[in-house]
């Protein structure tokens, strides 16, 4: 019997964890294959590609993502081959199975939540009488009728077989993301979380997750995401990770939690900031709302100023990155309320904003009573909600114009300077910069056309230009320092028009190298050359003192002559600036 597990990712880089666990408590009584693509790979390549490995049985893990289009290529399938025996497994069908099962004849089989043992008993009942009767958390079809077992107890996780033991896998694994679980389950009972309905956390062998971990990077894995719902639900647990991560890990090695960060205790933190290579770790924290009363209603237990706690002392740490999620669309969170929201957390500046919007997901409890709070949603995946009670459309518009600038302009870091300067001195609250050049960005067209990263100053400066005239020439300084000095070579041509002349530009290259000390101790012991300046550096004017905005962040009048270096060996830049009234008075 030939049997193929298959899944769309979401992207390349992603990879299955799934289909790896089901493939190796399969062993070795089952030979699995397993062929990944992608939700952007043409149907046809897909069918056409599964048809060559000649299956018998195909098995499909579907999710919210990859629902649409799975169903597409498995219709194919059957037309092709009414033999063919398909079962579907994973969180998109666990739930409605019998409106799964009626609306897609072409699925055989279900296999209904925790997959390992119900699969491989899947597989034996196939291959010697086809009598499903006695395999728990399958549904199938007896004469037409569908049936639905009940599912079985939980499996004992510390006796489930690595799914990281594969050698196919080996030349992949510094190319994409590993995932790895080192427990099941979740002790919150958020009403939008598929997770909250599983009660009760079971973790895996610690000393075998130890063991996987040093066979991962042992062989090349560089990104690997722990998918437990709550990492650090147990403090002494996640401590002793943290040690073992810090103690093997090997040079280029990101590892990602998803963490609450509000039971963090400040000694986890501190002994993380005191012992943590930079870079090592990377933190996802859902923040969702701040909203008491939403929370309430969603059965969310959040302490906001203890995770802020967390999360400044984190930052200020300097060592782990933060990515903090958002929901527009909770109960009870309007507009004004969810602006709030977005103000309190932004206030923090985490490295990665993610604004997401309501998904009503099968079998959470937020659907069950989505008449509550009258919520209206996608009837297809990914269920998306389109208006509440106390959220129109069109207020969930602007808050996609919202989401649009943010992942542009503040997640990609391309001009932090930049929005630091337009949120403290330009606009009421962060908030009100996003949606408004958001909204500006809407109406000129830009989100159905492609953007180059000139394109993207560009259009910042248009908008500031007719919004905001008076502040435009002293953003468009912010964004000329924030263009030069994130590029890693000396640019052939800025976007913007030259302010000095090339004589003016001459002028102040030789008081420079008369006086380097007018761009400080730091520019005067690199000794650059005449030639070294010439060729590795860009001047250009702006209309502040960037010299104290370098030296401490402040933003005073005066303005100035920025210099920037590009190495050529370390392919960075540094800035320099120094007053242009000192500069005169040094070539006077």
């Amino acid at each position: 019997m030939n049997v193929v597990l298959s899944t769309l990712n979401a992207k390349y880089i992603h990879t299955s964890l799934a289909l790896r666990c089901l493939k190796a408590h399969a062993q070795p009584d089952f030979d699995v294959a397993i062929a990944e693509y992608t939700i952007k790979d043409p149907a046809m390549n897909v069918v056409t590609d599964l048809f060559r490995m000649k299956p018998d049985v195909v098995g499909f893990s579907c999710y919210i993502w990859n629902i649409e289009e799975t169903i597409k290529i498995m219709k194919m399938m059957k037309k092709i081959d009414p033999s063919l025996i398909i079962v579907l497994g994973g969180p998109e069908v666990t739930y409605d199975t019998r409106e799964w099962m009626e609306s897609i004849p072409e699925a055989d089989y279900i296999v209904i939540g925790e997959g390992e043992e119900t699969f491989k008993q899947f597989l034996t009942a196939l291959q010697s009488d086809k009598n499903m009767k006695n395999v728990s958390g399958i549904a199938y079809r007896n004469h037409g009728e569908v049936l639905i077992n009940p599912q079985r107890n939980k499996i004992n996780l510390a006796e489930l077989a690595s799914p990281f033991r594969f050698e196919e896998d080996i030349p992949h694994l510094s190319k994409r993301v590993t995932y790895i679980e080192t427990s099941r389950g979740c002790p919150f009972s958020c009403q939008f979380c598929l997770s909250s309905i599983e009660v009760g956390v079971r973790y895996f062998d610690r000393e075998k997750v130890k063991d996987d971990i040093r066979y991962l990077m042992q062989n090349g894995a560089k990104t690997i995401k722990f998918v437990d719902r709550t990492f650090n639900i147990s403090r002494s647990y996640a401590m002793e990770m943290f040690q073992f991560l810090i103690d093997e890990h090997m040079p280029g090695t990101v590892f990602q939690f998803e963490i609450t960060a509000d039971i963090m205790r400040p000694e986890v933190i501190q002994f993380l900031n005191d012992n943590a290579p930079k870079g090592l770790f990377r933190f996802e924290i859902g923040v969702q709302s701040t909203n008491d009363a939403t929370n309430d209603l969603v059965m969310r237990r959040q302490n906001f100023s203890k995770l802020t706690r967390t999360v400044t002392m984190v930052k200020e740490g300097g060592k782990i990155d933060q990515h903090l999620d958002l929901i527009a669309g909770l109960p009870e969170e309007d507009y004004t309320s969810f602006k709030k929201t977005f103000n309190d957390v932004f206030e923090m500046r985490p490295e990665e904003l993610q604004l997401g919007f309501l998904k009503m997901l099968r079998g959470t409890g937020l659907r069950l009573r989505a008449a509550d709070h009258d919520y209206v949603y996608m009837d297809h995946s990914p269920y998306e909600i389109l208006k509440n009670n106390v959220l129109s459309f069109e207020d969930i518009v602007k808050i996609k114009q919202v989401e649009d600038v943010l992942e542009k302009y503040w997640n990609d870091h391309r001009m932090d300077a930049t929005v630091e300067f337009l949120i403290k001195n330009v606009f009421e609250t962060p908030f009100d910069f996003f949606q408004q050049f958001g909204t500006y960005w809407d109406e000129q067209g830009w989100v159905r056309i492609g953007h180059q990263l000139e394109d993207l100053f560009k259009r910042l400066y248009e908008f500031l230009s007719v919004h905001h005239k008076e502040q435009a020439d002293m953003a468009e300084g912010f964004m000329k320092y924030d263009y030069l000095s994130s590029q890693k070579h000396k640019p052939r041509k800025p976007w913007w028009n030259d302010m000095l002349t090339k004589s003016e530009r001459s002028t102040i290259y030789q008081a420079i190298l008369s006086q380097p000390s007018l761009l400080g101790k730091e520019f005067e012991e690199k000794a650059f050359t005449e030639k070294d300046l010439y060729k590795h550096t860009i001047l250009d004017k702006v209309p502040f003192d960037m010299d104290a905005f370098l030296r401490n962040g402040e933003v005073l009048p005066g303005e100035s002559i920025l210099l920037v270096h590009y190495d050529p060996v370390t392919r960075t830049a540094s800035s320099y600036a120094v007053q242009e009234n000192r500069l005169h008075n040094k070539v006077s």
